[in-house]
């Protein structure tokens, strides 16, 4: 049993261990809990049900082990999600609490989404010969975070240069999980992507920059403030394909000025086993040429 899955265990209230590890263990991907319905387990090739029904104290069970029983402390809940010990993000629905038009925290819960992190070391390693900045891109639960914790790996272990994490949520390498993250690797958690990004290029000279999910415009504009630096990027985005990239506001500079030379997209959807990597133009939001291998399988 992994450090990883063992915490993902102790989030949940008790009576639901046992059979979410016989049912998942190896496969998961997501727990689902909604009052009142029975768990629901999303796992790769199945979904499974358990027969007890979520009550609003299971609900607030796993919100408070999530957080250390201070959940409302937490600057993630107002964005609705927690990040539990091992990188696992819990997803939480219920009545928002809205002071002065602002989001302050959420309620009378109703349901959590529990998306489970997994490690899988090699899958990265046919992208680790890309020279240049890399843009991970696929819808969510596609397995970017997964793949690019590998590539991270990757490059570090070819010894090309420090690489520096930015890792906002703590869910690329969570300290828990006891994630390999390679020889020459550093690591940056607490902090906004934005202020992470300028602090690691500031002191620790890094040959590479890693981040996960750019989601918003001081992203963009932190990514772009590194690439002048003279440092290769790492990062994934929201985006079904590459036109769906150019045509999203955060992610517009970046494609006007070609902050990324490679882009990896996800084949889930065109019903094919494995990625294709794509050369990204500057100004456009086509590829130049692209290149497919079955031999990156897709894992989340």
């Amino acid at each position: 049993m992994t450090c990883a899955w063992t915490e993902l265990l102790r989030v949940l209230p008790e009576w639901m261990r046992t059979d979410v590890d016989r049912h998942g263990s190896g496969s998961l991907q997501e727990l689902r809990l909604r009052l009142g319905k029975t768990p629901e387990l999303v796992c790769r090739n199945k979904r499974e049900r358990l027969r007890s029904v979520v009550t609003v104290e299971d609900l607030n069970f796993c919100v408070n082990a999530a957080s250390r029983y201070s959940p409302w402390a937490a600057e993630s809940v107002r964005h609705g999600y927690l990040t539990a010990a091992g990188g696992h993000r819990i997803g939480i629905c219920g009545q928002a609490v809205v002071q002065n038009g602002n989001i302050q925290g959420i309620r009378n819960l109703t349901s959590l989404c529990i998306r489970v992190a997994r490690d899988f070391p090699g899958i990265a390693s046919s992208l680790s010969h890309l020279n240049g900045s890399i843009l991970i891109i696929g819808s969510p639960g596609s397995g970017k975070t997964t793949l690019l914790r590998d590539l991270v790996r990757q490059i570090s272990a070819e010894q090309r240069g420090s690489v520096a994490v930015v890792d906002e949520r703590g869910e690329l390498f969570p300290k828990e999980a006891g994630f390999d993250t390679g020889i020459s690797t550093d690591i940056m958690s607490g902090c906004s992507k934005s202020e992470g990004i300028d602090m690691v290029l500031r002191c620790m000279g890094p040959r590479v920059i890693a981040v996960d999910e750019i989601t918003a415009e001081e992203d963009a504009e932190a990514l772009l403030r590194a690439s002048r630096c003279g440092v290769d990027l790492l990062a994934t985005a929201h985006a079904s394909d590459i036109s769906d990239l150019g045509c999203r506001p955060v992610y517009q500079k970046l494609c006007k000025f070609g902050l990324f030379h490679w882009v990896v997209v996800d084949w889930r959807h065109n019903h094919s086993a494995g990625l294709r990597w794509v050369r990204f133009l500057p100004c456009r939001c086509q590829p130049a040429a692209d290149k497919r291998t079955s031999g990156i399988k897709r894992y989340s």
